[in-house]
């Protein structure tokens, strides 16, 4: 069984919606793209780096690919493996994918027999939706998040509609000199409950 990470740019009200830059996803009339961009420094990029250099496959919501798919092929001199590796794209309207070794994953189904399959672990970056679908089944077991000292009051969050009751355990983290935290959590089984008396 493979276990899936969710990997997120996050404000600290939530939001991962377009962090990369003002184009990237201007729905609901988001204005605030590009966020992430003057609280990455230096250690951000270390950091990061670790994230996209070990041995795992892709998956992503078709939205996510597209973006990808139009900007990693010709970038690889920064994640060298890219094109190598396995991407699995969640959508029913993708029927030719140019980007080499991808396989689209049809429905949800798919999704449940890729995590119960042999392979190397799945990295989910961004894919709003696809998220919020694989915490609806319970098929999460990592969130990597990078929280951003930033609040939008508006914008596509990662806990919505569809994030059941769980405990996670905090298991990395690291704070950059401009404030971003990366935090690391395991799935640590159900809900715990006590009182502070």
């Amino acid at each position: 069984m493979r276990k899936i990470i969710v990997l997120e740019f996050i404000t600290l009200d939530g939001v991962i919606q377009a962090p990369g830059g003002p184009e990237e996803d201007t729905s609901g009339d988001f204005e605030y793209g590009g966020w992430t961009a003057p609280y990455f420094d230096e250690e951000s990029g270390k950091e990061m780096d670790k994230q996209m250099n070990g041995e795992y496959d892709l998956l992503l919501g078709r939205k996510t690919y597209d973006i990808w798919a139009g900007y990693w092929p010709q970038h690889i001199e920064v994640w060298p493996q890219v094109n190598k590796i396995t991407k699995y794209v969640a959508s029913t309207t993708l029927i030719n994918p140019t980007w080499e070794n991808t396989v689209v994953l049809k429905d949800n189904s798919e999704l449940k027999k890729l995590k119960n399959s042999n392979g190397p672990d799945l990295q989910v970056y961004g894919s709003g939706n696809l998220a919020q679908t694989l915490m609806e089944f319970d098929l999460i077991d990592e969130f990597w998040l990078k929280i951003f000292p930033v609040t939008l009051g508006a914008g596509k969050r990662l806990f919505e509609k569809g994030t059941i009751p769980a405990s996670f355990k905090l298991v990395e983290s690291n704070i950059t000199p401009s404030g971003v935290i990366f935090a690391n959590y395991h799935r640590d089984g159900e809900v715990k409950t006590g009182s502070m008396e």
